[in-house]
Parts: structure tokens; sequence; C-alpha cells
């Protein structure tokens, strides 16, 4: 139960920290934030996971870390949250260099994604449709 409180507090005050640049360029200021990001994460924190999974995706340095954001926004995307839904749609369809594009589980993830609300994701369903139909 502490323990729970504890990271909730650390990581409420980490998401404020993480907009003031000046904390974040110090290297124990940004290893302290990302240390806050994982644990609310690994805590199964659905809003942690895809924040943290977006900054591992397009900001975390090497393979690895691309590779836990991905996992980490699936794991959001399938608790329901439309920003990692869609995300993680767009990553499906245009691949890695270890997968190639599925347009199947693209659609997936954006049937979820508009089902939580995101407004783009319906956008993204329906020229996915009219590519399949026109090939």
């Amino acid at each position: 139960m502490f323990f729970r409180l504890k990271a909730r507090i650390s990581y409420w005050l980490a998401r404020r920290l993480f907009h003031w640049q000046w904390f974040v360029r110090q290297p124990r200021g940004w290893n302290w934030l990302e240390g806050q990001f994982a644990r609310m994460a690994n805590l199964g924190d659905v809003g942690a996971q895809s924040f943290y999974g977006h900054i591992l995706t397009f900001r975390g340095v090497g393979l690895g870390a691309r590779e836990e954001g991905v996992r980490l926004l699936r794991l959001a995307a399938l608790a329901g949250d439309s920003k990692a839904a869609y995300q993680v749609g767009v990553i499906s369809l245009a691949g890695s260099q270890s997968k190639a594009p599925d347009p199947a589980e693209a659609a997936k993830f954006w049937e979820i994604a508009v089902k939580a609300g995101h407004p783009l994701a319906q956008i993204k369903l329906q020229e996915l449709a009219s590519r399949d139909s026109a090939q």
C-alpha cells in the first residue's frame, strides 16, 4: 500500500518536472524521471505505460528501448488507451527491421482506438480499407 502511494506521488512529480527543460537535460534528473516512469508502467498503470512507451519508442536509445516502448504501447492499447492503440496501428502498418508490415494488426488496433475515441483512427481505417479494395 505504502509502496504504491509513494510510486504514485513520485510519478505525479516526475510528470510535472518533465516539462522543465533544464531538469530533463541534467543526466541525474533524466535518470530519476525515467525511473519513475518505468516504475509506474511496470506497476500496470495504463497512462504511464502509454506515456513511457511513447518516450521509449520515439526518443529511446537503441533497438531494445524501441522494442520495450512498443511493448508498453501494446499493453496500454489492449487496456483501452486511445493514443497507444492509434500509435501501435501506425507502427504495425509501417513495419520495422525485424517485422513486416501487418495491415490486419493495424486495423485491429485502430478499431480499439476508434472505440476509445481517438479522432484520427477512423480516418486511418477508411484509408486502409480503400487501399485494400484498390489492390
